[in-house]
């Protein structure tokens, strides 16, 4: 089987490195599944998971960033990437209930885009744990 070459890279350093036979992830425009041999892209990355399939599959909670695609290589340019073992539940779910609650308390314009995305990561960190 064929496979590519994954590269995740955040500004703190890379989070993963290895191969694998497909990687799926939501791009701002929309769900992309890329296999060996696809054509050269960029892509802006919305906050979600990325699964990648192979001989031990992944997946990776990321917050935004941008996926370059070569025909045997992936990389995933990450604000943030984090595998399932390194996300701290708990804080995950303290996050989720800050940010409803201020999403309830309908702050100025900037309060609640801010709080939105803290909910859309805290939510994505919690479906990645969950769905190991």
């Amino acid at each position: 089987m064929k496979t590519l070459k994954v590269s995740v890279v955040t500004p703190d350093g890379p989070v993963l490195e290895d191969e694998f036979e497909m990687v799926s992830c939501k791009a701002e425009t929309g769900e992309l599944g890329v296999l060996p041999g696809h054509i050269p892209l960029v892509a802006p990355l919305s906050i979600s998971a990325v699964r990648l399939k192979g001989e031990s599959p992944k997946r990776l909670a990321i917050s935004g960033g941008f996926l370059e695609v070569r025909p045997d290589k992936v990389t995933i340019l990450a604000q943030s990437a984090e595998l399932p073992e390194h996300i701290d539940v708990e804080r995950a779910r303290r996050a989720k209930e800050r940010a409803e609650r201020r999403l309830q308390a309908k702050q100025d314009e900037i309060d609640f885009r801010r709080a939105e995305l803290a909910l859309q990561r805290a939510i994505n960190r919690l479906n990645v744990t969950e769905n190991k």
